[in-house]
């Protein structure tokens, strides 16, 4: 591992100008490139306290060996030259979008004397109009044969037509119509490459025009009642018309544009593209990188543009390019864009219409292809096994924690505080074994004691179930006085004693917390971790591993230690131990929101012994709200049908003891009800909450 400081350049020696820098090992291989406004403040930022990288970029300029810089004049040169490099290089800190497959496109080979339509694959060659990508082969081949109909253009191989040329005999499309047989002269090549013309015209969107001719031309034909002619064309604007219906209008107005949209996380980036001609969807494609360093979501579509566009030219490069967010600065990159298509090219972030929603469609394609691309790479049984090995070795384990439990609180500032516990075993969650607590031992806001007490009531029921089971000799549970009771807060949390009977699955084994895990995960840094580790203590557990990760650099802590453990970046079980993290923060916030929804749906009519759901409602509907039912009295509460004197005494006896809260407020949109409205009644939509004090909906706050 170098030393950054050996290879820094001394002051002075970095120009103040645009340019691109490369990173070289002490192999002279470039591991990275990357491009800058100003080299001398950017490169600065490489050479400062180690301590202060995010582990991405440490482990970059600790694996580098030199430093050295190209000055450019612009920054679109630098953007250009950027690109050259990588492509050149192949870096391995760089972002680089790997495709899952080679995508089809239906190409026309308008450089050829008898131009061919056909499935083309990987680079794409000088004089070819390419249409796509398209998703499955397939797809290309059945629009192709409804067009054939219309367009009887060439799709034979050189071997075949030249074969034909040979004999004075087509093969079967031209027997049937759907080849005009140029092999045979039965077309000249002008009007052959015309017909090839006009098919790429209908095929980059000018289609109601050609549509309107055929029209008009079979109209003509039934008014000289040529109706064998006319019933050709029929059949030939039908052909035409199911061939359209394939891509339905997305956009109006003909509009070609990209779409761009990207989901990540903190390893890897999914980037979906649309490609839209003539307001239909004519392609989609789909990319997944590897985040190798700390980088924002406009660099990553800058890089998924660089690669997009790089090779294109002219038509290729659309007049719009629609993405999740734009890069810092926006100018070159546009200003690169507008050059390769040679026209000006519009960069920029759907805001509303129909192009938001379509973007919207596009993000949606990004979040499952991520999750397509991670549920395939933990289902491979040799990685997850490779992954569980990496945990070991890393945590210094005896052996592989096959049965893993990590712990997660979340709150809402300090307000219905709730843990949650998600197991894997073997790599895989096992859902059917996910816990979730409320704290109860304390109030406020307090994550290092309610892991504490999170993890006592855990394991202080596994001992208790040990204990009936008889594997305990002693008759007594280790860290737990003489006559000890269970845990108190088990019940609340749904953990009560259950009967005998429902302490086996179907299949015998035990359920509910008999198994006790190899390794325990917590959602937190060095407090926490110290806090997991005291309660197994107090309990007399020494035998489950505790380790801790830390979301803001990844880093991987041990009860003790003053530094953490940093685990590669490329590493299966840093991967692993972020998706256990990552499932049980989204459980323990799951359950986290449903408690405060039903806080802010909860009313003083909610106490009233035998009141349901539909009385209640027809209450309020008939007084208005709750403070001017608090003031009727029990004739006029009778007066509202289905409720009974006693009923009426029952609902002004609650309502007398409850206390009233102060002004309302929706919690959707910060807004102070009416003065005549209470917390408890539902205003707005049925599903819309209102509660008491400030919004608490401040996502940003709730852990």
């Amino acid at each position: 591992m170098a030393d950054p400081s050996s290879y820094r350049p001394r002051p002075g020696e970095i120009p103040d100008s645009p340019g691109v820098y490369r990173f070289r090992d002490e192999h002279r291989r470039v591991i990275y490139v990357g491009k800058a406004k100003s080299l001398r403040q950017r490169l600065a930022n490489y050479f400062q306290d180690l301590a202060g990288l995010h582990p991405r970029t440490r482990s970059m300029v600790t694996t580098a060996a030199s430093v050295e810089w190209t000055v450019v004049s612009t920054e679109v040169e630098a953007l250009q030259l950027e690109y050259s490099w990588i492509k050149e290089y192949d870096p391995r800190f760089n972002v680089k979008y790997r495709d899952d497959k080679s995508y089809p496109y239906l190409a026309v080979t308008m450089n050829e004397e008898f131009p061919r339509v056909q499935v083309m694959r990987g680079h794409k060659r000088k004089g070819v109009r390419y249409f796509g990508p398209y998703a499955h082969a397939w797809a290309i081949r059945d629009t192709v044969d409804l067009m054939l109909r219309v367009f009887p253009v060439r799709t034979c191989s050189a071997g075949v037509f030249k074969n034909a040329a040979r004999t004075g005999r087509p093969c079967l499309l031209g027997y049937i119509g759907k080849c005009s047989a140029p092999c045979v002269e039965r077309i000249s090549p002008e009007d052959h490459r015309e017909l090839a013309e006009e098919f790429c015209d209908f095929m980059a969107g000018r289609t109601g025009t050609y549509l309107r001719r055929l029209e008009r031309r079979m109209a003509e034909a039934a008014e000289e009642m040529e109706y064998e002619r006319a019933a050709r064309l029929r059949d030939d604007i039908g052909a035409l018309k199911k061939a359209m219906e394939k891509n339905a209008v997305v956009l109006a107005d003909a509009t070609d544009a990209d779409l761009i949209a990207v989901a990540e996380d903190e390893l890897e980036a999914a980037v979906q593209i649309f490609h839209v001609r003539g307001g239909r969807v004519r392609g989609q494609r789909g990319w997944v990188t590897d985040k190798v360093e700390e980088i924002t979501t406009g660099a990553l579509v800058e890089h998924a543009l660089q690669q997009l566009y790089g090779e294109e030219t002219g038509d290729a490069v659309p007049r719009e390019v629609l993405v999740p967010a734009l890069p810092d600065p926006v100018e070159p990159l546009q200003e690169w864009l507008t050059g390769r298509r040679g026209a000006n090219v519009s960069l920029r972030v759907p805001q509303r219409g129909d192009k938001k929603a379509l973007m919207e469609t596009v993000q949606r394609n990004a979040q499952q292809a991520l999750v397509l691309h991670k549920t395939k790479r933990a289902s491979d049984l040799t990685t997850r096994s490779r992954a569980l090995e990496e945990i070991s070795d890393a945590l210094g384990l005896d052996s592989a924690p096959l049965r893993i439990e990590c712990y997660d609180i979340s709150h809402l500032q300090g307000d219905d505080v709730v843990a949650s516990m998600v197991v894997f075993e073997d790599g895989l969650a096992r859902k059917s074994e996910y816990r979730r607590f409320q704290i109860k031992g304390f109030a406020g806001q307090d994550d290092v004691r309610s892991m504490h007490e999170v993890i006592t009531r855990r394991f202080r029921r596994y001992l208790a179930e040990k204990e009936r089971t008889g594997e305990w000799t002693d008759g007594e549970e280790p860290g737990a006085e003489p006559g000890a009771q269970a845990d108190p807060g088990a019940a609340s949390a749904g953990l009560a004693e259950p009967p005998a009977s429902t302490l086996t699955e179907d299949d015998g084994r035990p359920k509910r917390f008999a198994y006790p895990p190899q390794l325990v995960v917590v959602d937190g840094g060095a407090p926490q971790v110290a806090a997991a580790q005291r309660a197994l203590d107090e309990l007399g557990i020494d035998d489950i591993a505790v380790c801790g990760l830390a979301k803001r650099l990844e880093e991987v802590w041990l009860p003790g230690d003053d530094d953490p453990v940093v685990l590669p970046r490329t590493s299966e079980g840093l991967y692993l131990l972020q998706r256990i993290r990552d499932e049980a923060h989204r459980f323990a916030i799951t359950y986290q929101r449903t408690k405060r929804a039903k806080r802010f749906r909860s009313s003083p009519l909610d106490d009233v012994p035998g009141l349901g759901e539909t009385r209640k409602q027809a209450l309020i509907k008939h007084f208005g709200s709750l403070k001017r039912l608090r003031s009727a009295t029990i004739e006029q509460i009778c007066d509202v049908p289905g409720i009974g004197r006693k009923t009426a005494e029952t609902i002004v006896a609650a309502l007398a003891q409850a206390v009233p809260g102060g002004p309302a407020v929706n919690t959707a949109t910060g807004e102070i009800m009416d003065d005549t409205e209470e917390p408890g009644q539902q205003t707005g939509s049925p599903g819309e909450p209102v509660s008491t004090g400030a919004p608490d909906e401040r996502r940003g706050q709730e852990r």
